[in-house]
């Protein structure tokens, strides 16, 4: 059983900052790209930023020069770093990742969800 767990969420005015976390736990044997996604109200859930597990990263035009995702391989964890917040921010942000998890049979790969954490930008 494979886990995400985000966390760092919350209210900021506009021009704030907030970093998430995101650490995977369970039977993992290792972890590929890790990444955020949001969904804002009414709207279709959206790329934000991904990480591969060699470093290589990619931002939504949106986010650029505001948000900066990094990971902790070690600690199986991936952040997102949000700089000069905007209302239009405002979503809930869903951590994702591919996991080679341990089974006896194999060693498979699934795509993981977090849970969701809010993120509430005011003006």
């Amino acid at each position: 059983q494979v886990q995400l767990g985000e966390s760092g969420g919350g209210l900021v005015q506009a021009g704030g900052s907030l970093r998430l976390s995101c650490a995977a736990s369970g039977n993992i044997f290792s972890i590929n790209a890790m990444g955020w996604y949001r969904q804002a109200p009414g709207k279709q859930r959206e790329l934000v930023a991904g990480i591969t597990s060699g470093g290589s990263t990619k931002y939504a035009d949106s986010v650029k020069g505001r948000f900066t995702i990094s990971r902790d391989n070690a600690k199986n964890t991936v952040y997102l770093q949000m700089n000069s917040l905007k209302p239009e921010d405002t979503a809930v942000y869903y951590c994702n990742a591919e996991i080679v998890v341990i089974q006896t049979w194999g060693r498979p790969t699934y795509t993981y969800w977090g849970q969701g954490t809010q993120v509430t930008v005011s003006s």
